[in-house]
């Protein structure tokens, strides 16, 4: 299984969620699947690569925009690289790699990387589901805001099918095995 995992590239985050991503990137490796990231050598993207690695795998696609190689920032993790010109560019080959996506904590990107495939999801053009891990609560005002648009009526398709909120390890591990 090919998982594609959408997170932010920061490095001054909580130390759990570096933890929490190496952790993924072992269970991702130990079990066989293929990670599918933006290949940066920055932040939890470069957590989740190493815990892929660290397993003896070599399952790790980084999916790089141009702007990413020129400035050196890919990581040393990937075995393979995909190269793209943009962010949009990168964000269409990982969904168009990945079986089941994984957003860890993150930013504008992430959320605009999960919510592409929620969208195309919502309106039948892909079946792909996106696991929101909300590690430590990251998350809550996000679905806060979602159950707000449910209520006021913008939301009118149950979201639950193309997005599940999760918030241990092991809820993680069985959405995505599911």
């Amino acid at each position: 299984m090919k998982i594609g995992v959408f997170c932010s590239s920061s490095d001054k985050l909580p130390e759990e969620y570096y933890n929490e991503a190496r952790r993924l990137g072992q269970w991702i490796g130990a079990n066989g699947h293929t990670l599918v990231y933006g290949g940066s050598r920055c932040g939890l993207m470069e957590a989740v690569a190493r815990g892929v690695r660290e397993t003896g795998s070599l399952n790790v696609i980084g999916v790089v925009p141009k702007i990413l190689i020129d400035r050196d920032m890919v990581s040393e993790q990937v075995g393979i690289k995909i190269p793209t010109e943009n962010l949009t560019d990168r964000k269409a080959w990982m969904m168009k790699l990945s079986d089941v996506f994984v957003a860890m904590p993150g930013s504008v990107g992430t959320l605009d990387e999960a919510f592409s495939v929620i969208g195309e999801a919502s309106i039948g053009i892909s079946v792909k589901q996106v696991i929101f891990w909300n590690v430590n609560g990251f998350w809550d005002s996000l679905f806060a805001m979602l159950d707000g648009m449910k209520q006021t009526g913008v939301v009118n398709k149950p979201l639950d099918k193309f997005m599940t909120n999760v918030s241990t390890f092991e809820e993680l591990t069985n959405e995505i095995n599911n």
